[in-house]
């Protein structure tokens, strides 16, 4: 298989002496078109691994090519070839969906004969073309967040990369995004590049894992392959043994304020 996202000892530090290790020395490799999911506690270096890929930030050091282009070199390229729904997005809410689409396509240079062609595929293909003249600031959660994935895809870019793509849902709107990126698998042939903290959105979608955590990547495989180096039954009981889980000292602090508390 094709290997087209490829880190080598990508880094990124903050604070004056480096001392905050955001993503340390991250060695990866993500497979043409393969669902690989990025999977770490809150602060793990997931989104700041997928801004680094997306050339939104510089690294500190180390580097890393996307579709044979790099991340420092070609910082146009990589945008081209890359769709990025962000764990916190802008949205125009004042624009209906079908002009947000528009514009996102102006931006990628998306030639006018094509573009509102793929707007009215898009908008069928996520079930929103009967809302399209509707304003963005009338859809719920869950449809904004697919008009986001379209936006993402409206330059038809090879990779996909998806920050949290269902925080802050609800489980019906959660469900729909998920069958959205299963269709998307399925039928589109894309490259998916996933984070989460979440355990189910990782075990359904995805064909292989990488766990980071501290700006470590510490393992990476199958899911299956995950359970059986670490000994456990569930993907719950591997994250756990690989990060370290919570301290009992942590819970027992949480007990006594709660206590405190009430």
């Amino acid at each position: 298989m094709e290997v087209v996202i490829r880190t080598n000892q990508l880094s990124k530090y903050y604070g004056k002496g480096g001392e905050i290790k955001a993503v340390d020395v991250l060695d990866l490799e993500v497979y043409e078109g393969e669902t690989f999911g990025l999977l770490g506690p809150n602060g793990a270096g997931k989104t700041t691994t997928i801004r680094l890929l997306n050339c939104i930030i510089k690294p500190t050091s180390g580097t890393a090519t996307v579709n044979g282009h790099d991340i420092l070199k070609e910082e146009t390229e990589v945008k081209r070839l890359t769709g990025l729904l962000a764990e916190s997005p802008g949205l125009y809410e004042k624009l209906s969906a079908y002009e947000f689409l528009e514009f996102m396509g102006a931006l990628y240079d998306v030639p006018t004969n094509v573009l509102s062609e793929r707007i009215d595929e898009l908008l069928k293909l996520f079930g929103l073309y009967e809302r399209r003249d509707y304003l963005l600031e009338g859809y719920s959660r869950g449809m904004k967040q697919r008009i986001l994935i379209a936006a993402a895809m409206i330059h038809d870019p090879p990779i996909l990369f998806f920050d949290e793509p269902t925080s802050m849902l609800d489980p019906r709107a959660a469900l729909m995004v998920k069958d959205l990126i299963k269709k998307l698998v399925d039928s589109a042939g894309k490259t998916i590049f996933i984070c989460s903290h979440i355990l189910p959105i990782v075990e359904e979608l995805c064909d292989r894992i990488g766990i980071i955590d501290q700006g470590r990547l510490i393992a990476v495989g199958s899911i299956e392959e995950i359970i059986a180096q670490t000994g456990t039954k569930t993907l719950e009981e591997a994250f756990i043994a690989i990060t370290g889980g919570v301290e009992e000292k942590e819970l027992l602090a949480w007990r006594e304020q709660r206590g405190a508390n009430t």
